[in-house]
Order: C-alpha cells, then sequence, then structure tokens
C-alpha cells in the first residue's frame, strides 16, 4: 500500500502507529482538544446553535435552483453547431439571448 493516496504507511505501519498514538490523522488531536468556549464578549465570534445551522441549510436549499413560479422549462433541441457556437461566442447568457432570438422570430411570425 505504500505510494497510495490515503497513506504512505503499509497496513503494518500504520496499526503499529495507531497503537502509539502516532496516527497520521488529526482526528485524535481534535478529539482530545478541549471544545471552543465562547466568552461571551463578542457577538460575532458566537457559535451558532444548530436551530441557526438548521435555519441556514434551509435558506441555501430553497435558494437553489430556478425561482419559484419561473415560466421557464427545461427542454432536449438539436441545434446545428455552428448556430450553437456563434451563440456560445457571445459569452455567459447565450440561452437568454438564443431565447430572445427565438422570441423575436415569433413576433414575425405572428405579426405577418
Amino acid at each position: 500500500m505504500t505510494g497510495s493516496k490515503t497513506t504512505s504507511m503499509t497496513l503494518d505501519e500504520l496499526r503499529k502507529a495507531s497503537a502509539q498514538g502516532k496516527t497520521k490523522t488529526q482526528k485524535d488531536r481534535v478529539q482530545a482538544s478541549a471544545p471552543y468556549a465562547w466568552d461571551g464578549q463578542n457577538e460575532n465570534e458566537r457559535p451558532l446553535t444548530r436551530e441557526e445551522m438548521q435555519g441556514g441549510i434551509e435558506i441555501y436549499r430553497r435558494q437553489r435552483g430556478r425561482p419559484t413560479g419561473s415560466d421557464k422549462e427545461s427542454t432536449t433541441i438539436r441545434i446545428d453547431s455552428d448556430v450553437l457556437a456563434a451563440f456560445r461566442a457571445g459569452g455567459p447568457g447565450w440561452q437568454t439571448r438564443m431565447n430572445a432570438a427565438l422570441r423575436d422570430w415569433l413576433k414575425m411570425q405572428t405579426a405577418a
């Protein structure tokens, strides 16, 4: 197992080091250290409560993806590579520009 991405120690060496308390990870050191204690002085340094952490996670989950109420629909479409390359060459927002071009074409068709 020498040269592995996980550890450069053989299994026997790892077991021996673990028995002597010399592991290659910091897990033991972290567990042995005293837990963080807030001194109550600076509110910005106060650790989050479990409820505050869960609330932050819920906000993050709600923010992901397309906003609710959007009228956009995901689809699969085949477009010639030169047309797609021309839109992508414009940089970020190429899908929005392609949508606008299709909307303009649709307006011309319904106006005629």
